[in-house]
C-alpha cells in the first residue's frame, strides 16, 4: 500500500494518492492533472477510481479532466447532483482497490454531499481516513458555504456536521491517521494547524471540536463564532465543480499567448482585461504599467485573486517574469480564472523599450515614518486583518483589511499624502495598487510593513478587546 499526500501550499490544499498491487485512487485531484497519470504510470499501475468529498469552493478540483484522460469513474458521496456521469456512492458502500477497501461514510455538515473515505487494509483493519473538509487537524469545516444550495442555516449544517462527527468519525480507533483537504491557511476553516497529517486519537484530545463531553448547542456556537465572509469566488468555484469545465491544456494555451506591447495595450483597452502584475513588490513599487493590479507570485496569490477579482470570468493580461508564464496560468485556473488572455511578451522592459509611459509606487522606510507621524495627525491605513489589527497597531491608525478595501474607498483622503502599510509589505502593495487603479495617488507605501515598524520607535497601540454588543 502506498498513500501520498500531495500538498500545494499557496492553496493549503491536500490531494491524494493511493496505490494498491497496480490499482490507483486519487482523492480530490487538482486542476492540473499531468502528475496523478505520470505518477501511476511510472508505476506500471492504473487509475481506477477518482474520489472527490465534496464540492469544492476554495478551488477547482481535476477530476473532470482526470477522468477524460484515464476513464476512471469519479465517485461522490451521497446527495452530490452534478451535472456530469459519476458515482454517487451509497453511505457505507465499499470500493475494492487492489488489496485495500475504500468504505463510502457520508459526513454532512461541511456541505450536504460532504463524505469521509476509510481506508482498510488487506486485514480488514481500519487503517485512515480521508476527511475532506469534514474534520481538519485542530478545526473542522465551517458549515456556512452551503447554506444557500441546501436550504438550510449555517446553524442546522452546524448540527448536521455535529452528528457526522460524533456517529461516523469518533467511534473510530485512536490509530487510525487523519489525512485532510486543507491545513493552516485555508479559508474553509478557522482554527487549523500547521501540520497536515496526524492521528484521530490525537486529533480527539486536542480539536476543540472533537470534546467528548461537549453538547450540541457549545458545538454549534463554537464553529459558527468568528466566522468571516467567504470570498466571492467561491459560489463560482462550486458551479464549477458540479458542472464541468475547459480542459486545462485550452486555458493553457489561451493564457500563454505572448503579446506585443501594442497588442497588450490594444486587448487591454478592447476587452475590459484586468492587468495582472505579478512580479515581486519590490519591481511592482519601482515600476509598473499603469492602472494595472499587483498580486505577486511569491505571496498567497490565486487566494488573493479570488477574494480581490472575484468575478472567474473576468480577462487577464499578465506582466510576469520570464518562464513563469505557465505557472501563473496554472495557479490562476486552480481558482477558476481561466480568462488569461496572454502576457506581456519581453515584460516590462518591452513595455518601457516602445515608449509606453509607466508609473511608480512612492515608498518609505520604516525607519523615516517616526518623524512623519510625530504631529499625530498624519493618515496612516492599516490592510491587515481585523485579528492583526486588533492586536497591535500604530496609535491612530485606520483598519481598512485588504479583503474589503473597496467597502472603505471614500476613507482615503482625497489630496492629503496618507500611508499604507500591512505585515510585511505584499498586502500593502496590493492595497496601493488597487487604490491607484481607482484614481487614487496620493499614497506612500511603508516598506517592510509592521515588522519593519516593530523594529523602529514608531509608538504602537496595547491590545484591544474587541467589542461584543
Amino acid at each position: 500500500m502506498k498513500i501520498e499526500q500531495i500538498y500545494t501550499g499557496c492553496l493549503a490544499q491536500g490531494a491524494y494518492y493511493i496505490e494498491s498491487k497496480g490499482e490507483v485512487a486519487i482523492i480530490d485531484p487538482l486542476r492540473e492533472v499531468a502528475p496523478y497519470i505520470k505518477k501511476a504510470k511510472e508505476a506500471n499501475a492504473t487509475i481506477k477510481y477518482i474520489f472527490e468529498t465534496h464540492f469544492h469552493a476554495d478551488f477547482v478540483s481535476g477530476h473532470v479532466t482526470l477522468s477524460k484522460e484515464t476513464g476512471a469513474p469519479i465517485i461522490y458521496g451521497p446527495t452530490a447532483n452534478p451535472t456530469f456521469d459519476a458515482i454517487i456512492a451509497n453511505d457505507e458502500q465499499e470500493f475494492k482497490l487492489g488489496e485495500l477497501v475504500i468504505k463510502v461514510l457520508h459526513t454532512p455538515g461541511h456541505t450536504m454531499e460532504s463524505t469521509t473515505y476509510l481506508i482498510k487494509d488487506k486485514n480488514g483493519k481500519d487503517y485512515a481516513i480521508f476527511s475532506g473538509d469534514t474534520l481538519f487537524l485542530g478545526d473542522v469545516g465551517r458549515p456556512d458555504l452551503a447554506q444557500k444550495a441546501a436550504d438550510l442555516t449555517q446553524e442546522q449544517l452546524a448540527e448536521t456536521l455535529f452528528h457526522s462527527l460524533r456517529n461516523k468519525i469518533m467511534p473510530l480507533a485512536d490509530d487510525v491517521i487523519v489525512y485532510p483537504a486543507h491545513g493552516a491557511g485555508s479559508a474553509c476553516g478557522k482554527n487549523m494547524m500547521k501540520e497536515t497529517v496526524d492521528t484521530l486519537g490525537n486529533q480527539k484530545k486536542m480539536n476543540y471540536a472533537l470534546r467528548a463531553d461537549m453538547t450540541k448547542e457549545e458545538f454549534v456556537k463554537e464553529v459558527t463564532d468568528g466566522l468571516m465572509p467567504p470570498p466571492k469566488y467561491f459560489p463560482l468555484n462550486v458551479k464549477m465543480n458540479k458542472e464541468g469545465y475547459e480542459d486545462i491544456d485550452v486555458v493553457l494555451d489561451r493564457g500563454k499567448t505572448a503579446l506585443s506591447p501594442d497588442k497588450f495595450e490594444n486587448l487591454a483597452n478592447t476587452t475590459g482585461a484586468i492587468v495582472l502584475d505579478v512580479r515581486t513588490q519590490a519591481e511592482f513599487v519601482k515600476e509598473h504599467v499603469p492602472r494595472s493590479i499587483f498580486i505577486g507570485l511569491n505571496g498567497d496569490f490565486a487566494p488573493w485573486v479570488g477574494a480581490l477579482i472575484a468575478d472567474v470570468k473576468q480577462p487577464i493580461l499578465l506582466v510576469i517574469p520570464d518562464g513563469k508564464e505557465e505557472e501563473a496560468v496554472i495557479r490562476l485556473s486552480r481558482v477558476g480564472f481561466d480568462g488569461t488572455i496572454g502576457f506581456l511578451k519581453g515584460g516590462l522592459q518591452s513595455w518601457k523599450d516602445s515608449g509606453k509611459d509607466f508609473d511608480t509606487i512612492s515608498s518609505v522606510a520604516a525607519a523615516n515614518l517616526e518623524a512623519i507621524l510625530n504631529d499625530g495627525t498624519t493618515p496612516v491605513f492599516d490592510v491587515r486583518k481585523i485579528g492583526e489589527y486588533q492586536s497591535e497597531h500604530i496609535i491612530n491608525a485606520k483598519h481598512t483589511p485588504l479583503s474589503d478595501l473597496n467597502n472603505y474607498l471614500g476613507e482615503f483622503p482625497e489630496k492629503e499624502t496618507f500611508y499604507v502599510h500591512c505585515a510585511g509589505g505584499y498586502r500593502s502593495v496590493i492595497a496601493a495598487s488597487i487604490l491607484k487603479s481607482r484614481g487614487i495617488h496620493n499614497l506612500v507605501d511603508v516598506a517592510g510593513g509592521f515588522a519593519a515598524i516593530k523594529k523602529s520607535n514608531i509608538k504602537v497601540s496595547e491590545f484591544v478587546c474587541p467589542t461584543t454588543l
